[in-house]
Formats: structure tokens, C-alpha cells, sequence
């Protein structure tokens, strides 16, 4: 295992003083893992988090215009309630909190405990639940989809309903909308090694991809040879347009890396799936292409299509200004 690390069992807290000295405007909160505005915003405070090894998800979105606080736990695992209740205090200046939860079954339950402590403390606080994986059937009887890429897009239109001085219930109502009209699919081509673990978590023949597999290595559709990034694009971009009616839309695009994937590769995919959307009629408003949410050195990507209407064009064209995502800042 090569990696720029000292102790395997720091690499969160370490991480995070790291991103913290980049950034003035932030401050680590040591102990509870937690990365936080210096200064609280004096609208509802919006509040993420989750395992690590995401980078920059979640902690490289707090700053203006997007998330207030994030709580971070050890890699691929939740943060604990007491973490994520100091995200909370962290994010609250009595206009209330909205909790960004991904739909895993650890982080739903920590995240709703949390969420319960701060009602009994006396905060006003509500959450979400992202769940854009088309990968994964979704369904009233499990856990279902899970949340991946499409998280940031929540991040962002959440944050900046809340900058217009929005009330709880509006910008809750402003991340569903959001959350409605995400759809995510990606694909692996080499497996993640954890820190702690030292070895690759799963293989994939040289010659091998899965296609959408999990941002912690859980498992995908189905194993297959290697394609060409316009092969790649349709087959993703199907499973998308299976799932939700993009047709003749106004769309935001996010081709999102994995960690390890080069960013040549990411616009050469860009390219070609801009070509796929053009022939159906999708016009792209915004895109962003890059390492948005990770798996610590998995090489693959994700796309991400967020169908627009004119209250989500305004948020999404909202200044926002953090250490992964800056617009019009």
C-alpha cells in the first residue's frame, strides 16, 4: 500500500486539519471530526456528513452558499450521534437545521438520533434523505437507493435557498424538489484500498468494469469487458433515462471521478455524453466535471442529470463559495 499518510487510524483527523489550514474561513472542531463555518450564517443552517474517504464530499462544501457544518466518521462508516450533534449546535443559530442525509442504513439511523437529541436540547431541525443511485432499486421495504454524486446538487440548492433567508420548511421543500429530479449511475474499473485495511477491497480483471457499483465497493448491475467512453456513456446514461423522463429538459450534468481517474478521461466522457443529451433534445444549463464524490483511489466515474425548472436554475446560478465548488464567488 503507497499512500501520504503517517497512522492509519488518524487519517480522518488529519484530514480534516488539513482542509481547515486551506481555508480560512473554516475551523475543525477536534474530537467530534466536524468541519464548520468560522463565522454561522444568520440563515437556517444546513448540515451534512458521513463516512470518509469521499473527499471532498462533504467536508469540502461548507462555506457560503452551501452546507454549514459537516460531520465526518471513519472511513466508509457513519459519524456517531454526539458528532453529528455538534454539527448541529455547530450550524444553529436558532433559524433552525437541515439535515443532507445519503440514503445507508447507518447514516439514517445516526443522523435521526442526532436529529432527535437536538429537538430534546431545543433546536428547530429537519432532514432529507438523497437516494439518486439508479443502480439500486428503490423501495419502501429496505434501505433502497443510496446516495452518491447527487448529493452535491442537494448541497447546493439547499444552501442557497437558505441564503435568501428562506424558513426551514421552504428550503427543506427547495432539497426535495432537488432530490425528485436527480438520477446517478457510475461505474468502477479498479477497487478502493482503505487506509486501515491495506489491501484492495474486492477485483476486477485487467480487463474488467462493474457497472454501478457502490461508492464503498458494494456490489453492482452486472461485471463487463472493457468500453469505449462512448459505449460508456449510452450504457449509463440508459439506466438514467429508464428511471426518469429527461426528455426535451433543461438538465444540470455532473460527471463525477472516483479518485483516481484522470480528468482527461472525465471530459473525454463529458463529450460524449453531451452528444448523447443533444440527440434527445436535453439542453445541459450548467456542468461540472470532476472529483465531486469519491472513493478514496477507485478508478471510475458517475453521472448525475438534475431536470431544472426556474426555481432551481436561480439556486443552482446562486453564489456559493468553498473549498471544492465556487460560483459567481
Amino acid at each position: 500500500m503507497k499512500k501520504i499518510i503517517n497512522n492509519p487510524d488518524s487519517v480522518v483527523s488529519e484530514c480534516l486539519q488539513g482542509l481547515a489550514l486551506s481555508n480560512p474561513d473554516l475551523i475543525y472542531v477536534p474530537d467530534a471530526e466536524v468541519i464548520a463555518k468560522k463565522l454561522k450564517s444568520d440563515n437556517v443552517g444546513i448540515v451534512s456528513g458521513g463516512g470518509s474517504g469521499h473527499e471532498p464530499l462533504h467536508a469540502g462544501f461548507v462555506g457560503k452558499g452551501m452546507l454549514d457544518a459537516a460531520v465526518a466518521g471513519n472511513v466508509f462508516s457513519s459519524p456517531s450521534p454526539d458528532r453529528i450533534l455538534e454539527g448541529i449546535k455547530q450550524a444553529d443559530n436558532g433559524k433552525g437545521v437541515l439535515l443532507v442525509i445519503k440514503n445507508y442504513s447507518g447514516d439514517i439511523m445516526n443522523f435521526e438520533l442526532a436529529e432527535e437529541m437536538a429537538r430534546m436540547e431545543g433546536s428547530d431541525i429537519d432532514h432529507v434523505i438523497v437516494k439518486d443511485d439508479v443502480a439500486v432499486e428503490d423501495s419502501t421495504y429496505s434501505t433502497g437507493r443510496r446516495g452518491i454524486a447527487g448529493t452535491v446538487f442537494v448541497h447546493k440548492i439547499a444552501g442557497a435557498k437558505a441564503q435568501t433567508g428562506a424558513s426551514l420548511p421552504e428550503v427543506k421543500a427547495a432539497a426535495e424538489l432537488a432530490i425528485s429530479r436527480i438520477r446517478s449511475m457510475g461505474m468502477a474499473m479498479t477497487p478502493a484500498t482503505l487506509p486501515s485495511v491495506g489491501h484492495p477491497g474486492f477485483e476486477l480483471a485487467e480487463d474488467e468494469i462493474e457497472i454501478g457499483m457502490g461508492i464503498h465497493g458494494e456490489p453492482g448491475v452486472n461485471r463487463t469487458k472493457l468500453m469505449t467512453s462512448e459505449e460508456l456513456a449510452s450504457e449509463l446514461l440508459s439506466f438514467i433515462f429508464d428511471d426518469f423522463d429527461f426528455e426535451s429538459s433543461e438538465v444540470a450534468l455532473l460527471i463525477n471521478g472516483l479518485g483516481a481517474t484522470p480528468l482527461m478521461e472525465l471530459y473525454i466522457l463529458n463529450k460524449d455524453v453531451r452528444k448523447i443529451l443533444e440527440s434527445k433534445g436535453i439542453k445541459v444549463y450548467r456542468s461540472f466535471v470532476g472529483n465531486y464524490t469519491t472513493s478514496l483511489d477507485m478508478s471510475g466515474c458517475s453521472i448525475t442529470l438534475m431536470k431544472l425548472n426556474n426555481e432551481l436554475k436561480s439556486l443552482l446560478d446562486a453564489p456559493c463559495d468553498t473549498s471544492a465548488l465556487k460560483i459567481g464567488a
